[in-house]
């Protein structure tokens, strides 16, 4: 299980900066495919209303992406790997998204390649699982219907990991859990405490396997942690939240916010 961790992206943070021709929206997976799945999103945007900045932020997640406007199946797809800093994109065409955001601690299992092998990158699904790849995105193209697709997506993945899903790494698995059940407060030395294993050994296992030390995975899984406080209505000064969550001051807080976000955490309401 995944500890209630539910990674939060932009458009539901700041929906009053959406532009009526913007929509964003996220569905769940099914029973079988939670603990794999986060969700599963949409991103449309109608060009005739201006161009729309859409912020991309670490989530500590790994998506597989379709561009339903593709005119084929062979570049329609893409794994999006982990990232530690946040991008802006300015759209300024029509864009219509399909995306599966997965835990990064039971992505191998799906993709049957370490997560560190599309860290910072794009790679197009057929590069991945070959012509399987390409009928997958072709079979999510025939479909007008974002229920037709995840569908599609939940048969698939459903196949994949009775058949020959690809094992997880237990030591990245558990510390995962440990991470998402501390909200990411706690150090990356105490988390190997918690383990059992060295600190070198636990930052060689995150190098090879996700492309990510431990320490970095602490910081998104902690202003991921804050960002779902700051979503469900909490009326903490940042002080507060700063203290609740381990920072080591308010200053501390607001600059790894601003790396990942972009933005100061006082400007939520007031941009893009």
């Amino acid at each position: 299980m995944t500890s209630g961790y539910r990674p939060i992206q932009t458009p539901k943070m700041q929906q009053e900066q959406q532009r009526p021709g913007y929509r964003y929206r996220e569905y769940a997976p099914c029973e079988s495919l939670a603990s794999h799945v986060a969700c599963y999103w949409t991103v449309d945007f109608h060009a005739d209303v201006g161009n729309q900045l859409h912020r991309i932020i670490p989530d500590g997640c790994v998506d597989i992406i379709l561009d339903r406007r593709s005119p084929s199946g062979r570049k329609a797809a893409f794994v999006a790997g982990l990232m530690t800093r946040f991008e802006v994109l300015n759209f300024s065409e029509a864009r219509s998204l399909f995306g599966i955001r997965f835990y990064s601690e039971s992505a191998q299992s799906v993709l049957r390649f370490p997560v560190s092998d599309f860290f910072g990158q794009h790679v197009f699904l057929e590069d991945v699982w070959g012509a399987s790849g390409r009928f997958m995105a072709e079979e999510m193209l025939s479909v007008d219907t974002v229920s037709g697709i995840i569908e599609i997506v939940e048969r698939n993945l459903n196949h994949m990991l009775r058949s020959d899903g690809a094992p997880t790494n237990s030591l990245i698995y558990a510390s995962l859990q440990y991470m998402y059940a501390f909200k990411g407060s706690l150090s990356a030395s105490e988390l190997a405490d918690k383990l059992g294993f060295s600190k070198r050994h636990l930052r060689r296992t995150f190098d090879r396997e996700l492309g990510v030390s431990p320490k970095e995975m602490l910081g998104i899984v902690r202003f991921q942690s804050v960002l779902q406080e700051l979503y469900g209505g909490a009326r903490s000064s940042f002080t507060d939240i700063a203290a609740k969550y381990g920072y080591y001051d308010q200053s501390h807080f607001i600059k790894n916010f601003k790396r990942y976000y972009g933005i100061l955490p006082g400007q939520l309401s007031k941009t893009d």
